[in-house]
């Protein structure tokens, strides 16, 4: 018999009520695992992602992105858990999929709106991305009531 036990479990955050979503489902598996959480939010709009060409050291979207990840990561550190938190800029599920290795993560959990064809197609599907470039497992789990 195999038991899996993981010790890393790469978050991404996006800012809305699907991240609450997925942070339910991580804390009990990160608590009854003893693993420790890494937080990542992507930046992705016009400055994040032209930050090289423009100079900019952190924009202000980057700086509210930030604040969220830093007071996400001070609530789940309150309540037990080893947290990291990670802002990174450019392509979503590229950086995703890079950081899950970087960071020495062997569970990717990312929470989902449930989109189906023409959403997916108006909104792109981060989590497909993340799927298909993931060389770590990914957890996939659908926002009962998504905003998007």
């Amino acid at each position: 018999m195999v038991v899996l036990m993981y010790r890393r479990l790469l978050v991404p955050l996006e800012h809305s009520s699907t991240d609450e979503t997925i942070l339910t489902h991580v804390c009990a598996l990160a608590r009854h695992c003893g693993a420790a959480i890494v937080l990542i939010h992507v930046a992705d709009g016009f400055a994040a992602r032209n930050l090289d060409q423009l100079k900019l050291r952190e924009s202000e979207e980057m700086r509210k992105d930030r604040d969220y990840l830093d007071a996400i990561a001070t609530r789940l550190a309150a309540d037990g858990f080893q947290v990291d938190a990670v802002l990174a800029s450019g392509d979503p599920a590229s950086e995703i999929a890079a950081a899950a290795l970087r960071e020495q993560c062997d569970l990717i959990a990312m929470g989902t709106h449930g989109h189906r064809f023409v959403k997916d197609l108006l909104y792109g599907s981060v989590a497909n991305e993340v799927r298909h470039q993931s060389m770590v497992p990914v957890l996939l789990v659908r926002d009962p009531n998504p905003s998007v």
